[in-house]
């Protein structure tokens, strides 16, 4: 730990080993938490996100199904990367609100001691230290339940079950797509793929009588979740060929899907038409030219 700083020993960008892709870690995860360096006060924080992102998304989730819009602010980073990477426009709805940054990396260049690690989303600054309080988006998620009374999205009941959904369904399947969609070999593209639709399948078996992922209760797990499905079928089933099945082929799960979807605060978190701009920008492995395909047309209304 440097200044309250946990940093992870590789601090580098995402890899390939043997063609399979392997993202690499965020590196600044501290915690707001009541009585610390980072208590829970309304208006005391600004959020970095970008639409595309499902890493991104669930900060956003997050922070509209507590209704915390008014106590933490929001900027939004163009749906397409640059080679300065996350950019910002002058003015208008991908604007800086912060700062006027141009790219997020001005925004970590103002942390101590200085960053060296991945320009990533989600980025949550803490005004009153003028510092980053966290780029990890799980920890995000989890610890804004700080702000609300109760338990928020993380029930003492629910834990174990939040848990051990979260610990498979990252790397299958959150994760999971983007070790298909960046795969280098034919081996390492079999492999994620096949994890990735068997863990639909037993989330499709899973829900075929539950509401929700754990319990009775919209927990943190859900939100986890419902990212990657919310790209599944406009993204990932064509620009990262997973394309066994869609989503809406799905019984339980897609109908689980489209539950959340007709939640007012979460359709307000989801953009379709940026998650397409942003899977089919130009990429010399996946799209050369950068053409952004009419469809698919899906239907998410119940």
């Amino acid at each position: 730990m440097i200044d309250g700083t946990y940093l992870t020993e590789d601090p580098g960008p995402d890899t390939t080993e043997g063609g399979a892709f392997k993202r690499a870690a965020s590196t600044i995860r501290n915690w707001i938490a009541a009585g610390g360096p980072h208590p829970p006060e309304p208006g005391r924080y600004h959020l970095y996100a970008a639409w595309n992102c499902p890493w991104a998304h669930r900060a956003l989730l997050g922070r509209a199904v507590l209704g915390l819009e008014s106590a933490i602010t929001v900027s939004h980073a163009l749906p397409r990367r640059t080679e300065d990477g996350w950019v910002f426009e002058s003015d208008g709805a991908f604007a800086d609100t912060e700062f006027g940054a141009a790219a997020l990396h001005e925004v970590y260049a103002r942390q101590r001691p200085a960053y060296t690690g991945r320009i990533t989303v989600p980025l949550l600054w803490d005004r009153a230290e003028g510092r980053i309080v966290s780029n990890e988006s799980a920890d995000i998620l989890r610890m804004l339940n700080a702000f609300v009374d109760g338990e928020g999205l993380h029930p003492a009941q629910h834990r174990n079950a939040i848990e051990r959904r979260n610990a498979e369904i990252y790397p299958k399947l959150n994760n999971g797509v983007y070790r298909a969609g960046f795969a280098r070999t034919q081996e390492a593209y079999d492999t994620a793929v096949a994890k990735v639709f068997e863990m639909l399948d037993r989330l499709d078996a899973h829900l075929d009588s539950r509401t929700y992922l754990c319990g009775d209760d919209l927990t943190e797990a859900d939100l986890r979740l419902f990212p990657t499905l919310a790209r599944f079928d406009v993204a990932y089933h064509y620009a990262f060929k997973c394309n066994i099945r869609r989503l809406s082929d799905y019984g339980a799960l897609w109908a689980y899907a489209r539950r959340l979807h007709a939640r007012p605060e979460i359709a307000a978190t989801v953009r379709f038409d940026i998650y397409k701009q942003g899977y089919f920008s130009p990429s010399p492995l996946r799209n050369p030219l950068g053409i952004v395909p009419a469809g698919p047309e899906i239907d998410w209304s119940i």
